[in-house]
């Protein structure tokens, strides 16, 4: 992965506040997120996160596609707008699925730490976090 810093603020807020997880989140707060994330760069067929391995990071996909996978078999295809890893910036633990670029993709990530210190300098935004997660689980119940 080539990580580099290509997108403006502007575009990591508009990226980030579509996530469930960052949806309650006021303003100041996105922007505390989007300080300490990067952007990586994603060649086809490399896998982003593994089956076993340890959750510590959550991707954004700006651009691209990917395949996820459990035990070889696929379960969803994702592309521009999707995300995936965000239970490892709030419980590490190993990952339930592969991830697998399947074109050339542009991803912000953000390390579990680094998702630590934005809620350092943003202690208000545990509550917001909380009711984001509490949307998306009702979601997911929804479709059950």
């Amino acid at each position: 992965m080539i990580v580099r810093r290509t997108q403006s603020q502007s575009d990591y807020l508009s990226h980030l506040s579509s996530v469930p997880l960052f949806a309650q989140c006021t303003k100041a707060e996105l922007k505390s997120v989007a300080r300490h994330t990067s952007d990586i760069a994603a060649e086809p067929d490399q896998v982003l996160i593994k089956e076993g391995h340890g959750a510590y990071d959550f991707f954004v996909i700006v651009s691209g596609q990917a395949e996820v996978s459990r035990e070889g078999r696929v379960l969803a295809k994702l592309s521009d707008g999707d995300y995936f890893g965000e239970l490892g910036l709030l419980a590490p633990a190993l990952r339930d699925a592969t991830v697998t670029a399947t074109s050339a993709m542009e991803l912000i990530v953000m390390a579990q730490w680094d998702f630590e210190q934005a809620l350092e300098e943003c202690p208000g935004m545990t509550r917001r976090l909380l009711a984001g997660m509490a949307i998306r689980l009702r979601a997911l119940d929804q479709r059950l």
